[in-house]
């Protein structure tokens, strides 16, 4: 440690800072922790003094669960200060284990002679936490945890891509829930939103892990049905979510029925980027939507015809085929 100022006055300004500082010599002894060190470490400064560095200073990578570089040893060898490698973890000496920053310095007296190194270490926890949460949210639906239209456009393209390689199938559906702005007018907007959330609960349920379901906005989810092995199971979960959705559930204390209008959307058939299948889902939901609620409908260029075309939740046979505009216009309310 420096020597130009009493030593009790620097240990108590080391001590007044929140940000743990730990000296060594030039052997890599441990000369000094102030309280943020002791508490990190699980070292008391009189009884770290003159142990190793490895001994006190513990540090992993945090994804190879390896002993982490000697930052000290670098800034000595360096003669420079240097920073911590990425994903370090320090083990305190109880075992407990936290995320660090940290950098390293070396320390040379009046004269400039190298005597020992110090190093600043925080806990990054906290900070570490909160990004997670800010790319979390960044991503879903505040709402239902479910993806966001931004999650869903990546997840979606990534689907593309591996159906391509595989040479198969995939899905895309536009779930309108019918009737929601009726019931969240009459019911207010927390049973709204808790609708939503049952919905969003009983679409992911009903799905697989590797598809997914997502929430575009209001009452609007899209689902993607990942390396289908036929272009006719894009129509299987159809039938599932309609039937998942108009289970009788309990809100509250409110017993509610629900019905969903899909339109669904297939690649390579129907588009082979990601906004031109949403689109087009979302073409084929509104014409589910006039033909009466609870039934999907699979897009149709004009001058063309598919096999299925609608189909409905309570289970009667196939409506008259009708026709879904290409285009995405969108109708308003």
């Amino acid at each position: 440690m420096p020597t130009d100022q009493p030593r009790e006055l620097l240990e108590a300004t080391l001590d007044s800072i929140g940000d743990a500082v730990l000296s060594t010599d030039l052997d890599g002894q441990v000369t000094y922790l102030n309280g943020a060190a002791e508490r990190m470490t699980g070292w008391a400064n009189q009884a770290a003094t003159g142990r190793p560095l490895a001994e006190v200073f513990r540090i992993i990578d945090s994804n190879t669960r390896q002993i982490a570089p000697d930052p000290l040893a670098l800034a000595l060898k360096l003669n420079k200060p240097v920073g911590l490698t990425p994903h370090c973890t320090l083990v305190r000496r109880d075992g407990y284990e936290c995320a660090i920053e940290d950098s390293a310095a070396p320390i040379r007296d009046r004269a400039g002679r190298l005597v020992g190194a110090v190093i600043v270490f925080r806990d990054v926890r906290a900070a570490r936490e909160t990004s997670r949460q800010m790319a979390y949210l960044a991503q879903h639906d505040a709402l239902t945890g479910l993806p966001n239209r931004l999650l869903l456009r990546d997840r979606l393209t990534e689907a593309i891509a591996l159906a391509q390689r595989h040479r198969k199938p995939l899905g895309v559906l536009f779930v309108d829930v019918d009737g929601f702005k009726a019931r969240n007018d009459t019911h207010g907007h927390a049973m709204g939103d808790r609708i939503l959330r049952a919905v969003a609960d009983r679409l992911k349920g009903a799905l697989r892990q590797s598809d997914t379901v997502s929430r575009s906005g209001g009452d609007e989810f899209v689902a993607v049905l990942s390396e289908l092995e036929r272009a006719e199971d894009a129509l299987l979960v159809a039938r599932k979510l309609l039937h998942a959705s108009a289970e009788p559930s309990r809100v509250d204390s409110t017993e509610i029925s629900l019905s969903v209008s899909i339109g669904i959307s297939l690649y390579p058939n129907h588009g082979v980027t990601a906004e031109a299948l949403i689109a087009n889902a979302d073409a084929a939901m509104y014409v589910a939507k006039r033909a009466g609620p609870g039934g999907y409908q699979l897009f149709q260029r004009p001058g063309t015809s598919e096999t299925i075309n609608r189909w409905e939740a309570d289970g009667g046979a196939p409506a008259d085929e009708a026709e879904c505009a290409g285009s995405a216009s969108r109708r308003s309310g």
